[in-house]
């Protein structure tokens, strides 16, 4: 580095390397003063473009995960839908069983199977309401065998869920499959509702583990999501003790350029000395 000569006063070498330094120091002290304003360590690509790069990417990652995480509770939500309404389905099919069986008794009269059958016959119109009203977000849980949700920030992360697509004519209960017009053909109806029992049992008992593998995924993606974000912030975020200290030792550096320049500046007069 040059620092001139104090006897040539056309150019004032140290002037300009006092200024210079002056400069930089003003540039670097806007720059940790902008760093505790937006609480992030790079804020622009010159900074560290290596870092950006990379605390880019991982932000990329977490929001994706917490839309994910929301996508995990949209779908858990849907299936206590399908879980309660299979249960109310469950409540009515065993209710019928109770008249099946009253049905089976040979005291009745035909009158009295005729309420029986009639009974049924309202019971398994129910069923099929209970289902079409099972809806989340204006879709039919019980419009398709099966969902795909996502769950996870990459294209495969993919979670299928099995829904039966069911009817009262599906579980082997329709109104027409049913009858206690006899003791005879009300035994016969009470192993249709015995395998429709059984039928839904499975079903909902599909639905509680898929709820549970679920759950286990909202956990681990959860401590995934929190670990990628302690990456990203160690990476991107200031650090505010350290940006404070740097800003000090500048805001010093700083008026001692500006009395540099002001000696600088002074240094060329002690010539006038000679004359």
């Amino acid at each position: 580095m040059a620092f001139g000569d104090l006897t040539r006063v056309n150019g004032n070498i140290l002037g300009l390397q006092s200024l210079f330094e002056l400069q930089r120091n003003n540039s670097e002290l806007g720059m940790r003063q902008l760093r505790l304003a937006t609480g992030q360590r790079i804020n622009s690509a010159e900074e560290d473009a290596a870092s950006l790069s990379v605390a880019t990417k991982l932000e990329s990652r977490v929001r994706g995960q917490a839309q994910a995480l929301a996508n995990i509770g949209d779908a858990k939500s849907m299936l206590s839908v399908a879980e309660g309404s299979m249960s109310t389905i469950q409540e009515i099919l065993m209710t019928m069983k109770e008249k099946t069986i009253q049905g089976a008794n040979g005291t009745l009269s035909s009158t009295e199977r005729n309420i029986l059958g009639n009974e049924l016959n309202s019971l398994s119109t129910e069923i099929d309401s209970v289902l079409n009203s099972a809806t989340f977000g204006g879709l039919s849980v019980f419009s398709s065998s099966a969902f795909s949700f996502q769950v996870g920030a990459l294209s495969t992360d993919t979670f299928s869920v099995s829904v039966s697509n069911t009817s009262a004519g599906t579980l082997g209960v329709a109104s027409t499959a049913l009858s206690v017009s006899t003791a005879a053909s009300a035994s016969a109806s009470l192993g249709a509702i015995e395998t429709a029992i059984n039928s839904v049992a499975s079903t909902i008992g599909g639905i509680g583990n898929s709820q549970l593998a679920l759950t286990f995924k909202e956990e681990n993606l959860t401590i995934n999501m929190t670990n990628q974000e302690a990456a990203r912030s160690r990476i991107q975020d200031a650090d505010f003790a350290k940006e404070q200290i740097e800003i000090v030792k500048l805001q010093i550096l700083q008026q001692t350029g500006i009395a540099a320049i002001s000696q600088a500046n002074l240094g060329a007069q002690q010539v006038l000395s000679l004359l």
